[in-house]
């Protein structure tokens, strides 16, 4: 078997063509461009590519595809991949290593989608990326009119069309505030940005909305009391397709919510979570939990038996809980089944 291993750059891609049997290797260069790579694969005519993953593995991997080759994406992030101790590191070294892992079966692969369900990632997060810059906009002014003694109503009260209104009226241009007032200019500036960002937040939202509404399986998430359109969609894209996890250990390591294990010897100790995997969906699967324990009587018996009723565990078991739902929406996605949870009735009690 022939393996060409590339170490892709933003402009060079340095690849390293290997011969199994033999372990003999060589180097190449091409431009990181599907022209350059195309060439580049035509040349060598490997029988496995391998790439390590990175914002354009995706395109890559849709060009080896097309062309009928192997492709193997390496998880970075695996114990195999991780460099210790070595006195010498460049790409040509990087292409080496991925090509040896790979010649005796060591990578560890991660799951390339289609282009539309990359899009489709891509703009969930670029909606968080809004909403976290929204929120910085919004800290902001907050510290800027704390700074002038200027104190904002707790909550979202300030946000609201009346608030904007007050705010805006605090606010002038440049040209009309002296060296005293400039605090004024700045509060309008921000505004501006915010009002932008606001606009922005709900045009990704309604796309995301029409998307969400026209594909079955985020409605199916959706029979779940308490869990909308952001975290279905989020799961959806995610998982993608459902079948590639054979068991629940492997949905939840695939997000990070499995806690480590800290081994030796006859003791066996586990610590907090690896939080490998997508930090949005583990955020929004705890924040749905917690809004669970108002909505969702699946939710808070599950909370109420991890918790035991202690302060100290509210954390590790609104995790556990988190953990429980996305195995739980994966079940469903597998199965293609809506949700389904008989409260329990304690008969004895009720006699």
């Amino acid at each position: 078997m022939k393996i060409l291993a590339l170490d892709l750059g933003n402009y060079k891609t340095v690849g390293c063509e290997y011969e199994r049997a033999s372990g003999r290797h060589r180097f190449r260069v091409a431009a990181t461009t599907p022209s350059g790579l195309r060439q580049l694969v035509q040349e060598v005519k490997p029988d496995r590519v391998v790439i390590e993953i990175c914002s354009i593995a995706g395109w890559v991997s849709d060009l080896m595809r097309g062309m009928g080759i192997e492709i193997q994406v390496a998880n970075t992030s695996d114990d195999s991949w991780r460099w210790r101790k070595v006195k010498k590191k460049n790409d040509r070294q990087d292409a080496l290593k991925a090509a040896r892992l790979s010649a005796v079966n060591q990578i560890r692969e991660v799951y390339i989608p289609r282009i539309d369900v990359r899009q489709w990632r891509a703009l969930i997060a670029y909606r968080q990326q809004m909403v976290w810059r929204r929120t910085k906009i919004k800290n902001h002014i907050r510290d800027l009119l704390l700074r002038e003694g200027q104190i904002l109503p707790r909550g979202q009260k300030c946000w609201t069309q009346l608030g904007i209104a007050t705010l805006t009226a605090m606010a002038r241009p440049f040209t009309e505030v002296g060296p005293e007032e400039l605090w004024r200019a700045e509060l309008g500036l921000e505004l501006a940005q915010l009002g932008e960002v606001q606009q922005k937040v709900e045009a990704i939202e309604e796309k995301l909305n029409a998307i969400g509404a026209a594909d079955a399986r985020v409605q199916l998430l959706r029979t779940i009391p308490g869990v909308g359109p952001r975290l279905s969609e989020a799961i959806v894209a995610l998982l993608d397709d459902p079948e590639r996890f054979g068991k629940v250990g492997q949905v939840s390591a695939y997000i990070g919510m499995v806690p480590k294990e800290l081994d030796s010897g006859e003791t066996e100790r586990r610590g907090r979570i690896t939080r490998h995997g997508n930090r949005l969906v583990r955020s929004l699967l705890v924040e749905v939990a917690w809004a669970g324990l108002r909505h969702n009587p699946w939710v808070r018996e599950n909370y109420q038996r991890i918790s035991g009723g202690k302060k100290s565990r509210k954390k590790i078991a609104i995790v556990a809980v988190g953990r429980k739902l996305l195995v739980r929406c994966w079940a469903m996605l597998r199965d293609q089944k809506p949700w389904r949870y008989e409260i329990k009735i304690d008969t004895r009690a009720a006699a």
